[in-house]
């Protein structure tokens, strides 16, 4: 520990020693049961409540806004509080946004008067992240948004998608401009977009050819039903699986399904005023300025026109580049499998990680035929299962907060402020020293962890409960974790100012309201706990964190101030116990 934190090591020991056990063994998954149960009638699918509801409490708008933003902050919940869920989600569906490529731009032009040669990369891809992650005022949005780039994934790390920076802040706009509108037009612009293109090598892919033995590649083709869209078997509308009379589940496509839309994505590639040869292949005398980010277009000379058949359509020969295109995502977008698939998903990355039957049938009737975005995240977030206080008491409710979701929501917590305006935290992909995490570097196509990932040997592979976070949570990444907080708690986080050479780490978090608190420990842990656990402050766990604040002794001021710098280590001390503790504690870590 640092400082005069390592006064409270043996009841932070203690703490951390459970940690794992409590994650290896809680059943920290999302609710068995109809909704109803216990809760009240759920409200009607794709609706909002009536307005004849109470307003929210504070731990009834701090449970909400843990799930719909990156963290509760005191002015979202008053402004939860007064004016209820419903209207809440009104505002932020009205909220305008900043473009995360207009701040990669601006980062650009900034480092290229100083220096031509390197220009702005990954790091400021994250800058833009974290800033609007922790300041912006659309959170609905950049949350949803976060959540779709762990459905629709391209990735930064080890691979070409890396080397186009500006189109990954491109990428992250896309998704922001369609979260809360037709999934079919998300589908459309998620195929079409470049870095997608190259993640999933549909950018630049040829029609077959015969006498070489060429085929078109199939990457994307398997990985939009499988990932994207309708998934690997039938579902029921409440996301059960479908099974023939012998119990097996019945699958959604096969080989020839993907071979025969893989001839559909033949023909795109860059964006640009021509569809010569060489802008097709990239020449760098036919590169547009903005091909990272605007839509791939047609090039009708590398398109297929065979005959292209999967999932019962069938295309007929020489139908051209866009109109395979249409009849491909129409098909794939009106599938009776996607409501109920991306609904699940959405359901796990904002509230539970194993919703009832029930839960996922009402999103996706809100969903709907049409691909509602919006109407989905409200049947999401205001359905009765996710808002009714009984189901924080459920031991298999809830999931486990990814670490990205962790930081954000602590920065939050305290009004976090980037001394440069940029949010330099960066990378943080090391599990063993930092969070093991790092937003648009997932190791592949499959997320940083699975929708379905049990943990093995485990009380939730006992109960038959799926907990996806858990699959980059283990031993390493967990004591990383806490170490990377320790450090950073009390220093700050990431970057040294945007030279490297700034007196003081780039994020900090503002203790000055809690200082005051400090001398008074039963007050200042009531104050920790209200900004980072809220209703998941139990009074046990207050008594075990109030008892190691007050293990860092507070000498008494001398009359002459000789020893004021003594006493206000310790008094800073105690704030730094006590946010530590909380910030690493199975009460936070774990989201009910």
């Amino acid at each position: 520990m640092v400082g005069g934190i390592c006064t409270y090591t043996r009841s932070g020991r203690a703490r951390l020693a459970g940690l794992l056990a409590a994650l290896l063994l809680a059943a920290c998954g999302g609710g068995g049961g109809d909704a109803s149960d216990g809760g009240g009638t759920p409200h009607p699918p794709g609706t909002q409540p009536s307005g004849n509801e109470p307003k929210p409490t504070r731990d009834q708008a701090f449970r909400f806004l843990t799930q719909a933003t990156f963290g509760p902050t005191e002015p979202e919940i008053q402004s939860v509080m007064s004016l209820g869920y419903g209207p809440w989600m009104d505002q932020q569906f009205a909220k305008p946004t900043v473009s995360h490529r207009a701040l990669w731009d601006a980062a650009d032009a900034r480092i290229r008067a100083a220096d031509p040669t390197p220009g702005a990369g990954q790091r400021e891809v994250l800058d833009g992240f974290y800033r609007q992650a922790l300041s912006g005022e659309d959170q609905l949005r950049q949350r949803t948004v976060f959540a779709l780039s762990q459905i629709f994934v391209i990735s930064m790390q080890g691979s070409e998608v890396g080397d186009h920076e500006r189109g990954v802040a491109g990428y992250l706009d896309m998704l922001g401009a369609n979260a809360f509108g037709s999934y079919r037009q998300l589908l459309e612009q998620v195929a079409r977009h470049p870095m997608m293109g190259i993640y999933l090598s549909h950018l630049r892919n040829q029609k077959e050819n015969p006498a070489t033995g060429r085929v078109p590649d199939e990457n994307f083709a398997r990985e939009v039903m499988q990932l994207f869209s309708i998934g690997l078997v039938q579902l029921n509308a409440d996301g059960t699986v479908r099974k023939d009379a012998a119990g097996k589940a019945l699958e959604t496509y096969a080989g020839e399904d993907i071979s025969g839309l893989a001839k559909v994505f033949t023909g795109w590639s860059w964006y640009g005023p021509d569809t010569s040869d060489a802008r097709f292949w990239g020449s760098s005398k036919s590169q547009d300025a903005d091909r990272q980010w605007q839509p791939m277009q047609a090039y009708a000379q590398f398109h297929s026109v065979s005959e292209k058949r999967f999932l019962g359509q069938t295309v007929a020969a020489q139908t051209g580049t866009a109109a395979s295109l249409k009849t491909a995502l129409d098909t794939l977008a009106g599938h009776p499998n996607v409501a109920p698939f991306i609904a699940r998903q959405l359901i796990q990355r904002l509230v539970t990680s194993n919703p009832s039957p029930a839960y996922v049938q009402r999103a996706a009737a809100a969903f709907g035929a049409g691909g509602d975005m919006r109407a989905m995240l409200r049947a999401v977030l205001l359905d009765d299962e996710a808002r009714k206080p009984e189901a924080a008491a459920d031991p298999a409710f809830g999931k486990l907060r990814e670490p990205v979701l962790r930081l954000t929501a602590l920065l939050r917590a305290f009004g976090a402020r980037s001394d440069s305006g940029s949010f330099l935290i960066g990378a943080t992909d090391d599990p063993g020293t930092q969070l093991g995490q790092t937003p648009m570097r997932a190791p592949s196509v499959f997320n940083f962890y699975r929708p379905g990932f049990v943990p093995p040997n485990s009380l939730m592979a006992a109960q038959g409960l799926a907990a996806p976070e858990m699959q980059i949570t283990h031993e390493t990444s967990i004591v990383g974790y806490a170490n990377y907080l320790r450090s950073g708690v009390d220093r700050g986080f990431g970057q040294s100012g945007l030279d490297g050479k700034a007196t003081r780490r780039d994020v900090q978090p503002d203790y000055t309201q809690v200082l005051t608190l400090a001398p008074q420990p039963a007050a200042l842990v009531d104050e920790v706990s209200q900004r980072l656990l809220g209703p998941q402050a139990n009074a046990a766990f207050k008594r075990e964190l109030q008892t190691a604040v007050e293990s860092v002794a507070v000498p008494a001021l001398k009359a002459d101030g000789s020893n004021k710098t003594q006493v206000d280590t310790a008094l800073r001390n105690r704030v730094l116990a006590a946010v530590l503790l909380s910030a690493v504690s199975p009460e936070f870590v774990v989201q009910k």
